[in-house]
């Protein structure tokens, strides 16, 4: 009996420690994506440092919006069990509507075409597999929504999944190549 307490003691302090990191991470990685690049430049009306997590938000809402349509139009071939509304060619037509949306936005927001480009493919791939995760870690605790502040979305914790997993590779890519 004492092994089953450790184990499941360890298995607790697992998964709460995951949960920090898992939240708190991405939060101060934006934080810093934001803080960053904070350039007054004179005269100008530019700051990279908001651009960034705006390219990034606004690519995973995009990916989200058009993965949605194209699958809806013609997806057919399911892309894991895990979601079985997700399918290969609305992810993939996601995530290239995406980045063609998101160069047009990045030149109205000042950003270089190839970082437009970069930062939405990144964001749409990554936020992917984070609504995967978020939906396999509801499946692993038996519920269908992650809270009740927002029904029918999934829970609250449904809207920021994508944003929660891409955070940190786009501050990678943004800090090993911008």
């Amino acid at each position: 009996m004492k092994l089953m307490t450790a184990i499941s003691g360890k298995k607790f302090l697992l998964y709460s420690t995951f949960g920090l990191a898992y939240i708190s991470l991405p939060i101060v990685l934006l934080i810093g994506l934001r803080n960053l690049y904070s350039l007054d430049i004179p005269g100008e009306n530019y700051d990279l440092g908001k651009v960034l997590p705006l390219t990034m938000i606004f690519s995973l809402w995009i990916n989200d919006t058009m993965a949605y349509i194209v699958g809806s139009l013609i997806g057919k071939t399911q892309m894991t069990k895990i979601s079985p509304k997700k399918t290969w060619e609305g992810t993939i037509g996601g995530i290239i509507l995406c980045i063609v949306i998101m160069i047009f936005i990045g030149d109205l927001m000042g950003l270089e075409r190839i970082d437009s480009i970069c930062i939405s493919a990144i964001a749409s791939i990554a936020g992917t597999f984070g609504d995967l995760l978020e939906s396999k870690l509801k499946r692993r605790a038996g519920v269908k929504d992650s809270g009740h502040i927002m029904p029918g979305h999934g829970g609250f914790l449904d809207r920021f999944d994508s944003l929660l997993v891409a955070t940190p590779f786009v501050w990678l890519y943004v800090y090993l190549f911008m």
